[in-house]
């Protein structure tokens, strides 16, 4: 259940890291952050902390299996 939760957080985290590139881009529009080069700099930053999050939620869960087989 620990993982399954890891691996929502790091999706959501993903999501808004891809939404706040796309706003800093300037492709997505009606908002503060939208043309701000500080967002297209900080997103994809939070956007690989969430794959990250979910990269790291995967790997122990595949540890924690091979460890019960062997």
């Amino acid at each position: 259940m620990k993982r399954l939760v890891l691996i929502v957080i790091g999706g959501l985290v993903a999501l808004t890291g891809l939404v706040w590139t796309l706003q800093g881009l300037g492709y997505i529009g009606g908002s503060f952050m939208s043309g701000a080069t500080l967002w297209a700099v900080i997103g994809p930053i939070v956007l690989l902390a969430g794959l990250a999050i979910i990269y790291l939620a995967l790997r122990g869960r595949r540890r924690s299996g091979s460890q019960r087989v062997g």
